[in-house]
């Protein structure tokens, strides 16, 4: 019985990718470890919602790619009245009304769409790909600007920015003439002042700090400084497991969550950073290579933008603990604690298995 039900799991799951996802995850439990002062509940608790995100991985690898085409916009159209939901009954906490509560536990809306957008989003185009113009693609730009909108306003910029990236690599994949994404950043660049004026004061301070975080060391540029003296104090090796001065004595905050990269740094060194940065690109590789042998456009944009939505992911928190961007609040995926952004994760990689698994059953579309 144990080996057809290790048969009946290891049919719907990409081996590859499970070993590359499974290898992030370890190191991110030893890391968490270091990171939260030797908290065994803290990561007992990171390694429940990696078992329930398995769990939903593997449904999700089961599921046939046509049932998440057809379902694409009720999803949507769910996560859109959620996250209207937030606006008017959300629950605020730290200055954000991000969380709607719905009895047993809060939810975060958000997060549903950095999965509804990309699934509506090519729906749609694959459905007009025979008789597509440019007026297709501006529809299918509401499918991400909408939802972008009503998440800055919480505010989360962070997530906005994902999702907004997420919406760009549909659009891109799916073939929108480079004239149209010169002119649109064109118009973006343009529009500056006004996306500036209309920012939250801690969002605009962010952004200045990002210039000069000495102006304010001990208030709005702390993060930065201290992440930038963890990473560099890694040098070459690392200080060893357990060892970073940064992170084991609370210099260095939101160490288990946005900046646990830093953490990671001044124990691994550089050499530490390159490795883990190895075995991301193999996941964003495989992921890539999934999406090119996808048999129709809904399967292939889909899995392209699970991939590159991921590198996003690694990039923007890269870039903001490294202080090359400012502080928008993006854990580092398979790595940072959460619970959320974990099962989410996961559940977009078992979408992903459940396109190279089904591959030979979807035929052209």
């Amino acid at each position: 019985m144990l080996e057809r039900l290790f048969l009946g799991l290891q049919k719907n799951i990409d081996s590859t990718l499970m070993v590359f996802i499974s290898s992030a995850l370890v190191v991110g439990l030893f890391t968490l470890y270091s990171a939260s002062g030797r908290n065994i509940i803290l990561v007992l608790n990171q390694l429940f919602y990696i078992g329930l995100g398995f769990i939903l991985l593997w449904i999700t690898a089961k599921i046939h790619p046509k049932y998440y085409e057809k379902l694409a916009l009720p999803i949507y159209i769910l996560g859109l009245l959620l996250l209207l939901g937030v606006m008017f009954f959300g629950q605020s906490s730290h200055g954000a009304k991000r969380w709607l509560n719905v009895g047993l536990f809060k939810m975060q809306p958000s997060e549903i769409m950095r999965i509804a957008v990309p699934i509506a989003m090519a729906w749609y185009l694959s459905k007009r790909e025979s008789k597509r113009h440019a007026i297709d693609y501006v529809v299918a730009s509401l499918f991400f600007i909408l939802p972008v909108i009503l998440i800055i306003n919480q505010p989360d910029l962070g997530t906005g920015l994902l999702i907004a990236s997420s919406g760009f690599y549909i659009l891109f994949l799916a073939g929108l003439n480079w004239k149209f994404i010169v002119g649109g950043s064109i118009g973006l660049f343009s529009l500056a002042p006004i996306i500036w004026s209309h920012l939250h004061d801690y969002q605009k301070n962010r952004v200045l700090i990002l210039l000069d975080p000495s102006q304010d060391p001990l208030g709005s540029g702390y993060h930065t400084i201290q992440s930038s003296i963890a990473m560099g104090s890694g040098g070459l090796i690392g200080k060893g497991w357990l060892n970073g001065s940064q992170g084991q004595l609370d210099f260095l905050p939101e160490r288990t969550t946005d900046f646990i990269f830093a953490v990671f740094s001044e124990e691994f060194g550089l050499l530490g950073n390159l490795l883990l940065l190895g075995l991301f690109a193999l996941i964003v590789g495989r992921s890539l290579m999934i999406a090119s042998q996808a048999k129709n456009t809904f399967t292939r944009l889909l899995a392209a933008n699970i991939g590159l939505t991921f590198f996003t992911y690694i990039f923007i928190n890269i870039a903001m603990v490294s202080g090359i961007m400012p502080v928008v609040g993006v854990p580092l995926p398979l790595i940072s604690f959460g619970g959320t952004s974990m099962t989410i994760i996961l559940i977009s990689f078992g979408i992903l298995m459940s396109v190279h698994t089904h591959k030979e059953l979807v035929g052209s579309s």
